[in-house]
């Protein structure tokens, strides 16, 4: 089953065909990344419009990849949540269209459900890919990071799962943008505070981890330890204003910061998930999302977990269009009920 898949919940647009849920013969992404780093954060309306110029130029060039015509494609995949309203729609209403116009079955998929099926992906021809050498068992542990999502969850199938905790507040992905914007690191935060990290003495402060319900997690109080640390290092006291702070932080005190609270932040994952793999005890642990191609979190998870850990290849955590096919193909195999492409709508809000 040759899928399509296509993917717009955020800056990327991203464009797939993945070949039985677990061959990707093309993967294709549109990033309007560079146009959001003079804001410090993504501007929906700036990444909406994005999409809008790119989606058909990236669904050509992923044909072209693969070497297949629409006659080729048996099923469409689209997200259709969770993300941005704007930047859904011009995936759902470009999937719908070609639903219609070339006569193909259409599977509305769930973004985040979409990072843990990255990991089921193990066989491409394309260059550049360090992939998994099998596919996860089930049941299995997943931790989902990412700029906006921070979730543990148990699987004992693809579709048949229990949410087990979720952060209350910041997703880790968005704490490490906001704590980057802070010190003065560039956007996006995750791989400007994982550089500065490298210089940094990750001990050299304390930071608190938030006492929260057994699985759920909270990054906003760590965000603002970081801000009154970095007050009280320049002299000044909480009414400061954050904006001006990073203009008078040296670099190595910013390296140590960024050490710091990365450390704190991947422990305060990295401990959840370790006690919810004591509980359940899976035959596999995934870890899913943009922030699992952080080094840090992978040296803790390696270095405390007692079993093999499943992450796919860096350009698989963030969002692409290959997660979606794969998906998709796992739920028309599992007989899911198929969109009605003429009235198939986003849900931003989209939990599990």
């Amino acid at each position: 089953m040759n899928v399509l898949g296509i993917e717009s919940s955020c800056d990327e647009t991203g464009v797939s065909i993945v070949v039985d849920g677990q061959t990707m013969v093309s993967n294709v992404v549109a990033s309007s990344l560079e146009l959001h780093r003079y804001y410090g954060g993504v501007v929906p309306e700036i990444a909406a419009r994005s999409h809008i110029h790119s989606i058909i130029p990236v669904i050509e060039e992923a044909f072209k990849q693969a070497k297949m015509g629409w006659k080729d494609i048996d099923v469409i995949a689209v997200t259709y949540g969770a993300g941005l309203g704007g930047c859904l729609l011009v995936g759902v209403m470009t999937a719908r269209t070609l639903a219609i116009t070339k006569s193909k079955p259409i599977y509305a998929v769930n973004h985040v459900s979409g990072h843990v099926s990255a990991n089921f992906i193990t066989k491409t021809d394309l260059s550049g890919y360090k992939l998994p050498q099998k596919q996860p068992d089930f049941p299995l542990l997943a931790l989902i990071v990412s700029g906006g999502h921070s979730q543990l969850v148990y699987y004992k199938s693809h579709f048949d799962y229990q949410l087990l905790g979720q952060t209350k507040d910041d997703a880790i992905g968005e704490a490490f943008d906001k704590v980057a914007k802070i010190v003065g690191l560039p956007y996006p935060g995750g791989p400007s505070i994982a550089e500065a990290a490298l210089q940094g003495n990750p001990n050299k402060y304390n930071f608190t981890k938030a006492r929260m319900g057994k699985y759920d997690f909270s990054f906003s109080g760590l965000k603002t330890a970081v801000l009154r640390l970095s007050q009280e290092l320049i002299g000044e006291d909480h009414r400061f204003p954050s904006y001006m702070v990073s203009d008078r932080l040296n670099s190595s005190q910013k390296a140590d910061i960024a050490a710091s609270f990365q450390r704190v932040a991947i422990e305060t994952v990295v401990d959840k998930a370790l006690l919810a793999y004591r509980e359940f005890g899976p035959k596999t642990f995934v870890i899913a999302g943009g922030v699992a191609s952080n080094l840090e979190l992978r040296k803790q998870i390696e270095t405390r977990f007692p079993i093999e850990v499943s992450y796919t290849d860096p350009k698989l955590c963030t969002d692409n269009g290959a997660m979606i096919a794969s998906l998709g193909y796992f739920q028309a195999k599992s007989n899911f009920e198929i969109a009605n492409p003429y009235t198939l709508d986003i849900k931003p809000g989209l939990s599990m």
